[in-house]
């Protein structure tokens, strides 16, 4: 057989055949005088065996392996690894459509989506709140926090934030650090009122907002961009309100 009678009898391409010459999985053939490859039925009996086990989801290496040890045993076992693989997927995809569901059942998507159903209800729980400028941003920051986190600190979070809706004196400090820090958006960096906005910041702060496992590095790569994102003297009241709320957690 050529080359292309070959592929097309195990129905591949001319292509794959070559690929596969070259990963060794397939034995080259005898050529003849004219140079052509003439393959056998050994050749195709081994490109279908090949080709089964790749539409099973076997790598090209694991495939070398099972053509090499040519044993059942070494075959049953990745096979079943992975057969374990693929219900793991199946249940990673599980859960994801049960997240899409509930996005796609929610009455309205938050600008800041895709978020999780958590977090999308508690977007919904903080009407509340004011919708100023920097109230956008601080959403905005929380969906951050929630891709950004692990599953503990998502949970911290979202909690710090519930507590703070559910009271509102609570409310009532957010929504005044809010108004002060949007005061600040034409302000010089060393405007008087940049300290009543820190510290109205700072106290409308839930501390379980702050990372747990190291303190917090102020000069940091990720802080620097994340105060580039407001005027400069919004910037410098953020920055004095994580200084206060670094040096509370500290002494205590």
């Amino acid at each position: 057989m050529r080359i292309g009678e070959l592929a097309a009898a195990v129905g591949v391409t001319t292509r794959t055949v070559r690929h596969y010459h070259h990963q060794g999985l397939l034995p080259e053939p005898e050529r003849l005088a004219n140079g052509y490859r003439d393959y056998t039925l050994r050749h195709a009996v081994v490109l279908a065996r090949i080709r089964r086990l790749t539409e099973l989801g076997l790598g090209l290496a694991e495939v070398r392996d099972v053509l090499a040890d040519d044993t059942a045993k070494e075959l049953v076992e990745i096979l079943q690894e992975l057969d374990e693989d693929l219900a793991r997927q199946e249940a990673a995809i599980r859960e994801r459509r049960v997240r899409l569901r509930a996005l796609l059942d929610a009455d309205e998507l938050p600008g800041e989506g895709p978020v999780s159903p958590e977090l999308a209800s508690l977007f919904s729980e903080m009407a509340p709140l004011s919708h100023s400028p920097m109230a956008v941003k601080d959403r905005e920051v929380l969906a951050l926090i929630e891709a950004a986190a692990g599953p503990e600190e998502r949970e911290r979070m979202l909690a710090a934030v519930s507590s703070l809706l559910g009271s509102p004196d609570a409310v009532a400090r957010a929504n005044e650090a809010y108004a002060l820090l949007d005061e600040l958006v034409d302000a010089s960096p060393d405007d008087p009122r940049i300290e009543r906005a820190a510290r109205r910041l700072a106290d409308s702060t839930p501390r379980e907002l702050l990372p747990e496992a190291a303190p917090l590095d102020h000069g940091s790569s990720f802080l620097r961009a994340f105060y580039a994102d407001f005027a400069p003297a919004q910037a410098e009241a953020i920055r004095r309100a994580l200084r206060i709320l670094t040096e509370e957690t500290e002494e205590t």
